[in-house]
């Protein structure tokens, strides 16, 4: 691992729910921090706490559109993540996907700058292979509706490839699973964050199919531990690498459990699977293990139960109050 001297970094997507996190921790080792954001998901709100910090900055753009700046290293992680979200302008979520790679890698061109896409365990579709190891090509769908975010971030994977073949350029790539904690959007249609609102309102938990699908969630302080460890690994390891919990759960599961840690009377109820939804999704996180000397720490109770009292301090303070 290199050492941790001051640089300037930029962070695409830094007002967002990785982003925010990402930026907080890397101000917090000492390096200059340009935040890049265009908000169509990410909220000042997540950055408040770091505006008035010498060592940060703000830049409202759209990388679909080129940026010129100075930068030592580059962490890509614009791009809307949620399928409520991508799916409502799937043709900007491709552009973003794949313009934006192509300004952020030649913008790293031109500075010789290491640069990291976040990519995603949507890469390898509705699985055939279990747990997913990065050498599976995956199951796809080219044509569904979700197929903007998918493909365009394997796309976006073969366009880091290439540049490092063709220019020699660093690369770097991880492959993020289902992550959680706060700062998460309240609206984005994600388990956790979809099941804690509900929970706190009162409402019926929404579990979609018979609630025996899985997914591994890992806390956000985990994942951005594990991109900051790729960054910083030798130059000669650019990934693709899975980064995510493999302690799988289902649905049911993971919906009892924030029933009652947040004291919720709530009951739980079905509704049909959305089309091209993964069964099941877990990652093989060897690779992790061996080059990074990563794992997640965070036990899901524990993530859980930080991120449902994140949420109720935000979004039901009278409820906060009350138990207080």
């Amino acid at each position: 691992m290199r050492e941790r001297h001051s640089r300037r970094i930029l962070v695409t997507g830094g007002a967002g729910f990785l982003g925010s996190h990402l930026c907080a921790r890397l101000l917090g080792e000492g390096h200059e921090v340009l935040c890049v954001d265009n908000f169509y998901t990410g909220s000042k709100a997540n950055i408040a706490h770091l505006m008035g910090h010498p060592s940060f900055e703000l830049l409202r753009h759209d990388i679909t559109f080129p940026l010129y700046v100075e930068v030592d290293e580059i962490y890509n992680l614009a791009c809307p993540a949620s399928p409520v979200h991508y799916q409502h302008d799937p043709v900007q979520t491709t552009k973003t996907c794949v313009h934006g790679s192509i300004n952020m890698l030649g913008l790293a061109k031109r500075l010789r700058a290491r640069i990291l896409q976040a990519s995603t365990s949507e890469v390898y579709g509705d699985p055939t292979e279990h747990p997913q190891r990065e050498g599976y090509w995956g199951h796809v769908n080219p044509n569904g509706i979700r197929s903007c975010y998918d493909e365009g971030k394997r796309c976006a994977e073969t366009l880091f490839a290439d540049y490092r073949r063709q220019y020699g350029l660093c690369v770097k790539i991880a492959r993020i699973f289902n992550t959680y904690g706060p700062n998460m959007h309240p609206d984005d249609g994600r388990v956790v964050s979809n099941f804690i609102m509900q929970a706190l309102a009162g409402e019926p938990l929404t579990v979609y199919g018979d609630g025996s699908q899985t997914r591994a969630f890992c806390y956000v302080d985990d994942l951005i531990d594990g991109l900051v460890r790729l960054m910083n690994s030798p130059d000669d390891f650019c990934g693709p690498v899975n980064l995510g919990n493999p302690e799988e759960m289902t649905m049911l599961e993971i919906a009892n459990k924030i029933i009652g840690l947040t004291g919720s009377t709530s009951e739980i109820q079905f509704r049909p699977l959305p089309a091209d939804d993964p069964v099941r999704r877990c990652p093989d996180i060897s690779l992790a293990g061996d080059m990074l000397g990563w794992a997640p720490r965070t036990r899901v109770e524990q993530g859980l139960a930080q991120t449902a009292k994140y949420f109720e301090r935000r979004f039901f303070p009278h409820r906060a109050h009350a138990a207080a």
